[in-house]
This record gives structure tokens, C-alpha cells and sequence, in this order.
């Protein structure tokens, strides 16, 4: 397992995705988004902001620590590999 280098994130970021497999990847929002805001508020490394439709993430932000993801209320935050 890799650390998060969110110090934000603890523990929890290192007990869901961070493996050596998945150190490239970072979270996606899909089209269940209801852009209320959520994830944007929870990210230590402001890697979401707002889009047209929908928040979306910066992949070259994003540390994979899932803050995001745990806050979102209708589970429109997944792992890059899920969407």
C-alpha cells in the first residue's frame, strides 16, 4: 500500500485505492453528479471545481485519497477504472 500524500486523507485513503496498481488513477465523477458541491469542499488538494454540468476532476491534481468519493450523497465518485 502507498501513503496518501494528502496528509487530510489518513489512514482511510490508504485502506481503499492507493496499490501499487492503482497509483496512476484518480477518480472520476459520472453523470449521477448532482452538483451540489460536496466533493469540491472535501478535496485537500483543490482538485475539483465546477463544470458545465457536472463537477470534474483534475487528474493531474488529484492524489487518488478519496475524501471525495466517502462525502459525494449519490455515489457519483468512483475510482478511474469504474466509470
Amino acid at each position: 500500500m502507498l501513503d496518501c500524500p494528502a496528509a487530510s486523507c489518513g489512514d482511510r485513503a490508504s485502506k481503499r485505492f492507493h496499490t501499487e496498481e492503482l497509483s496512476e488513477m484518480t477518480y472520476v465523477i459520472t453523470d449521477e453528479c448532482i452538483a451540489c458541491g460536496s466533493c469540491e469542499d472535501e478535496c485537500p488538494v483543490e482538485a475539483i471545481s465546477e463544470g458545465d454540468e457536472k463537477y470534474v476532476i483534475d487528474a493531474n491534481l488529484c492524489t487518488n485519497c478519496g475524501a471525495c468519493a466517502d462525502v459525494c450523497p449519490v455515489e457519483a465518485i468512483t475510482p478511474g477504472d469504474e466509470e
